[in-house]
């Protein structure tokens, strides 16, 4: 492709913004058509029936990604009218723009990957195959040709130092933040993210107390319990920098997030000034336990029970997949305090105090054992089994001091979680379009570098644009929340589509290195292992999709 001074024409369509604007009418007329025939089969009485939804899960779960698509189109024509009010509306954004609605017009009308195996149609929820319109015709056609991705490749080419490939439309303030981060990430993260991985090393101590030194724990807490006090969208900006130099690190904040969350919004007072500012500094460590080995997403099966012995508890039990278990000074634990309850409501939420492991005694708190679980992918904080047997909790350290709120707790924390995970899916993708543009242009084959090729090219453009897509819906998940909006609806879209875009842009990152990218010693291979624990940790995909199905309906 023309490289070097030689420019391509550019393709972008007259009147870009008026054709996006007018295309967005008849989408949302189709989700509307959609989710009233869903509506008909799974919630035929107005109220969704279990046992309909379990047996038309493709059709609903499809009508999940459907709607995820739609709002996604319509954060970016929002995405695009911020900018060319405020005269950023560059060649580069008007071409991400157009590709996006192109392919994403495209796949509404014939087929949206659920995932590689799994194509939604139109058909599938009983529409006919229809989508059209002047402007929807058009931008099918016209929208992303070849022609559009080798110019944006081109510009991409000439900005490769910036940020992110087009302007994100995030204010001042965030992009400064971003700044901050990205380079801290360059600095102090990528020289020795992938080291960290082939030796399956903890992340260094060092690492954590420069993160709590930079604010990173207490970001979101309010300034009065020791916090930043800063905004969700400034948490997203922050996790999404560090998860571009390694997941482990960005994702060192979710844990601290997940607990002041949970103090913040079950908390006694006593609760929230003994333990938020010690999160906030970093002084103490927290870990998620709630998930058990036979129980998976279905928490209110949990069978780690919690006995009240005196003023104070005991735990026994078994929990399965806990992140950064041995460093950690306190668990969030989630077991069943009632008894004769099966689901969710004999379920109450703890604050486990623990004591630090080392490398020789990793578990040496009284009434507790753990082992690790080997991973692929993901391991900086690594994973454990934990076993608890009469393990102690003061009767202080019930959240909230009352049984029973354990999963509500849990649920209200599912919104800043999914939206954390979202943006830590779009570094990962950031970080697999990088390093793959790095080697594409650094590869020689056939005489030229791989970048000249039309079809390396248009991976390197789709991952631009997918990762764009999934950024700006990721922001307006965390406006939403931080406007005080109920968001579990725009959070789980934000996670269902950028974990997908993760692992698109991870895949064909490693093709684009070839033989290559199979090689451990290639940063794309631990990429690739990273980016595929985003479609399964705080919700699987097809859970992320049953809640946005329930919501819709």
């Amino acid at each position: 492709m023309p490289h070097d001074g030689q420019q391509l024409p550019s393709p972008v369509l007259a009147d870009l913004l008026g054709l996006t604007r007018d295309a967005l009418g008849p989408v949302e007329a189709v989700l509307h058509e959609a989710t009233e025939a869903v509506r008909t089969r799974i919630a035929p009485s107005g109220k969704v029936d279990a046992t309909l939804l379990e047996a038309d899960q493709y059709a609903a779960h499809g009508l999940a990604w459907l709607a995820t698509y739609v709002e996604s189109l319509r954060q970016m024509q929002g995405w695009a009218e911020r900018l060319q009010e405020e005269g950023q509306f560059g060649e580069m954004e008007a071409l991400i723009h157009q590709i996006g609605f192109g392919e994403y017009l495209n796949q509404i009308a014939g087929g949206i990957a659920m995932n590689q195996g799994e194509i939604l149609r139109l058909s599938d929820m009983g529409l006919a195959n229809e989508l059209s319109g002047a402007a929807v015709d058009t931008l099918r056609r016209d929208g992303n040709t070849n022609g559009a991705r080798l110019r944006l490749v081109a510009l991409m080419r000439e900005n490769h130092g910036r940020a992110s490939f087009g302007a994100t439309g995030l204010d001042d303030e965030l992009e400064m933040i971003r700044e901050q981060f990205r380079r801290y990430a360059d600095e102090q993260v990528v020289p020795h993210a992938h080291e960290w991985h082939l030796k399956d090393e903890l992340i260094p101590m060092a690492v954590i107390e420069q993160l709590a030194d930079m604010g990173v724990f207490g970001l979101t807490i309010p300034e009065e319990f020791g916090g930043l006090g800063m905004s969700k969208s400034a948490m997203v900006v922050v996790s999404e920098e560090l998860s571009r130099g390694y997941i482990g690190v960005g994702s060192l904040g979710t844990r601290t997030e997940i607990a002041a969350e949970l103090i913040l919004c079950g908390g006694t007072d006593a609760q929230k000034e003994q333990w938020l500012p010690k999160l906030a500094s970093g002084e103490i460590l927290p870990t998620a336990v709630f998930t058990e080995p036979n129980t998976g997403s279905d928490l209110g099966a949990l069978r780690t029970r919690a006995v009240k012995v005196g003023e104070d508890w005991e735990i026994t039990g078994n929990k399965t997949w806990i992140t950064h278990a041995t460093r950690t000074h306190v668990m969030t634990v989630l077991a069943r305090t009632i008894p004769d309850t099966s689901d969710y409501r004999g379920l109450s939420m703890f604050l486990a105090e623990k004591t630090p492991g080392t490398e020789d005694d990793p578990f040496p708190t009284p009434g507790m054992t753990g082992g690790e679980i080997e991973v692929l992918g993901y391991r900086g904080m690594k994973e454990y089994e934990l076993g608890f047997d009469a393990f102690k909790v003061k009767g202080e350290n019930l959240l909230g001091g009352v049984e029973g709120q354990g999963f509500k707790q849990l649920m209200q924390t599912f919104e800043s979680a999914r939206i954390q995970t979202a943006a830590r899916a779009i570094g990962v993708a950031q970080n697999a379009l990088e390093v793959s543009m790095q080697y594409a242009e650094d590869r020689k084959q056939f005489g030229k570098a791989l970048i000249e090729f039309p079809r390396v090219a248009s991976k390197l453009a789709m991952m631009a644009v997918e990762i764009m897509i999934a950024r700006q819906l990721t922001y307006f998940s965390a406006r939403e929340k931080d406007a005080e909006r109920r968001c579990d609806l725009e959070a789980g879209m934000a996670k269902l589509l950028g974990a997908r875009v993760a692992w698109a842009a991870a895949d064909n990152g490693l093709q684009i290195h070839g033989g290559n990218g199979f090689a451990l010693e290639y940063q794309i291979s631990r990429i690739l292992c990273d980016a595929r624990i985003l479609n399964i940790f705080e919700g699987a995909a097809e859970i992320q999709a049953q809640v946005i199905a329930r919501r819709l309906m």
